[in-house]
């Protein structure tokens, strides 16, 4: 029987049975169409877990921001997540209008994820386990965490929620 290659990266990615390349995580932007990771190859990245109903959904703002001022060096991906106080309950059209209206987001968002527990997605199993990114565990602790990797998809650090996007933690790696 033959293996495919999305046979394997599922099985490694669920038994956590080697490291695997960032790249290679199949991630679906908020329409559900697949978002390729591999396309920002060269770029450092922002993972931001996003939720529009919590006390620090105003960083949309400077998220926004730090997107344009380092949009040569840096891709901000926001991650709507609802496992936070049901803080994100919207459909994909509901965050969609509710990001560019009040905040005029143009940086890439993802479907809705799980972030932790057993449904986590792939790529928030990759970002927090050392096993795979090859530096650091972590756990997401609430909305807006933030996880930092580098040009060639390795994870530089993570961030929580109260770190600003404009901070010079993130800002002094770009």
């Amino acid at each position: 029987m033959k293996v495919t290659k999305e046979a394997k990266l599922k099985s490694n990615i669920s038994n956590k049975t080697e490291p695997i390349s960032l790249y290679d995580i199949e991630v679906n932007d908020l329409q559900g169409n697949p978002m390729s990771l591999a396309d920002f190859k060269g770029k450092k990245l922002l993972f931001v877990n996003v939720a529009s109903k919590c006390g620090f959904t105003k960083q949309y703002n400077e998220l926004q921001n730090l997107s344009d001022v380092f949009k040569d060096e840096l891709v901000v991906i926001g991650s709507p997540c609802n496992q936070f106080g049901n803080q994100e309950p919207g459909n994909a059209a509901d965050i969609q209008e509710f990001c560019s209206v009040n905040f005029g987001v143009n940086f890439p968002l993802t479907e809705k994820l799980n972030v932790k527990g057993k449904d986590q997605h792939p790529l928030y199993k990759w970002l927090t386990s050392r096993k795979m990114n090859g530096r650091k565990n972590s756990s997401v602790k609430w909305n807006f965490q933030k996880y930092l990797v580098d040009e060639k998809g390795k994870l530089i650090d993570y961030y929580y929620s109260f770190t600003k996007p404009m901070s010079s933690k993130i800002t002094k790696h770009l």
